[in-house]
């Protein structure tokens, strides 16, 4: 299953939202409101758990400075990575997007399609949140 959220255009250099989105505690800002539960395991590790849903672990998988971050389910019952692909637009301007790319059955697909491409629609609003 691959979903992408729409580009958003960010009023910082692709150095600061790549710095920010490798750092696991940032990601409490871009969170959604219905957010029960946030926590950092460790330098390269974050859990949070949204209201009535599982909790869910990320870990750092992958990182190439400036343009992309890489981030992949800390469990493997349910494989899946969410990268975050910047590109600098500008002097102090950057373009971001994000992909999330899973393998689950049919049934799974079908229930998770819609919470999941919310979410991730979500972390790419805030992105705007980044100080």
């Amino acid at each position: 299953m691959h979903i992408e959220s729409p580009k958003n255009t960010i009023g910082k250099s692709s150095k600061d939202v790549f710095e920010f989105l490798t750092e696991p505690k940032n990601f409490e800002v871009l969170m959604p409101d219905n957010v029960d539960k946030f926590e950092v395991v460790n330098p390269d590790t974050f859990l949070f758990a949204l209201k009535g849903m599982p909790e869910i672990a990320l870990r750092k998988k992958e990182e190439i400075p400036n343009s992309k971050v890489v981030l992949g389910a800390a469990s493997e019952k349910l494989p899946f990575t969410l990268t975050a692909h910047i590109s600098e637009t500008g002097e102090a301007q950057s373009e971001v997007y994000l992909s999330f790319e899973g393998e689950f059955n049919a049934m799974m697909a079908m229930m998770i399609k819609t919470p999941i491409t919310n979410f991730i629609g979500t972390l790419s609003e805030n992105m705007s949140k980044i100080g």
